[in-house]
């Protein structure tokens, strides 16, 4: 069984644009699952690639890039702990 190497991207945004992100999140590859949060962050995003380059790589250029991110805050899952 391969391994994928996961991430959880918590996301702050600018008030009214969640919905427009959250659309926005499910159109990139690797993004497996968007949630709205009620707390100190808006949207939760789970992010998997086949490798820890490309999962960042899809962080840093496509999801950080979007318009209205203010910050996330990204958690890396530790392979064999899930």
């Amino acid at each position: 069984m391969v391994r994928m190497a996961t991430a959880y991207v918590l996301i702050n945004c600018e008030l009214g644009s969640e919905e427009s992100i959250i659309q926005q999140l499910k159109g990139i590859e690797g993004v497996r699952e968007v949630h709205g949060t009620f707390g100190a962050y808006d949207i939760l995003a789970k992010i998997e690639s086949d490798t820890v380059v490309k999962l960042r790589e899809t962080i840093t250029w496509k999801i950080r890039k979007i318009e209205k991110i203010r910050s996330t805050l990204t958690l890396m899952g530790i392979e064999g702990q899930s």
